[in-house]
């Protein structure tokens, strides 16, 4: 069993922004779980499959193999053996990732890939139930979270920065019924692990962060 830390947290709390800086210092290996959810969600949006249908989604897994492969160090999410890395970080498809992540056989299908990597290796892996389902026994867990109103923020500055038209009330619309999705899904909710530290990252600046993470890491 590697020795790994699990970080869970709402969408735009930085989570994967720490986790591969804390990966680069400590020298884990980091897995982006969102990713494989967004593989996901990006097949049901190619292929027009109605998500509030879960036969349809169920049958739709049966086609799908999602997997990671790592390249020069950097994380490369393969869809049926496609590198997807351009395609999934889309707000839709985001936002299919969290109705389809609510299904248990797309979850099923992906937990095991998870826990294989974890068993491998050290890793930090960020999620919503990394704590609680995917590495119960991780060394540390964290549990990030900041505002709605700083991480509709963030999520603004970043779209503008990349010249997309975007709207900051929207943006906090989005976010809230993300939050209410992932945390009141009957099969593996968001929630904090009872074990995980709270880091709240509102007014602190991403090196804040990953400092705080990598002395509780160091500390164990």
């Amino acid at each position: 069993m590697g020795k790994n830390i699990a970080v869970d947290g709402p969408a735009g709390a930085g989570k994967s922004t720490i986790a591969k800086k804390v990966a680069k210092n400590l020298g884990l290996i980091y897995v982006d779980t969102g990713a494989m959810y967004r593989a996901i969600g990006l097949y049901m949006l190619r292929n027009n499959i109605d998500v509030s249908d879960e036969e349809a989604v169920n049958q739709a897994c049966d086609q799908i193999s999602v997997s990671i492969q790592y390249v020069n160090g950097e994380q490369q999410v393969l869809l049926n053996g496609e590198n997807v890395n351009g395609f999934i970080r889309k707000e839709e498809v985001g936002n299919m990732a969290s109705k389809t992540s609510s299904y248990p056989k797309v979850r099923a299908m992906l937990l095991d890939a998870q826990k294989e990597l974890a068993q491998k290796q050290n890793v930090i892996m960020d999620g919503r139930d990394i704590g609680t389902c995917v590495l119960p026994d991780a060394e540390l867990k964290i549990y990030l979270t900041a505002s709605v109103q700083t991480r509709a923020k963030r999520r603004f500055d970043e779209l503008v920065e990349k010249g997309v038209e975007c709207d900051i009330t929207e943006i906090e619309k989005d976010i809230e019924q993300r939050d209410y999705q992932d945390m009141n899904r009957t099969i593996a909710p968001l929630k904090q692990a009872q074990d995980a530290v709270l880091v709240d990252s509102s007014n602190l600046t991403i090196e804040q962060v990953c400092e705080t993470i990598i002395n509780l890491y160091e500390e164990r």
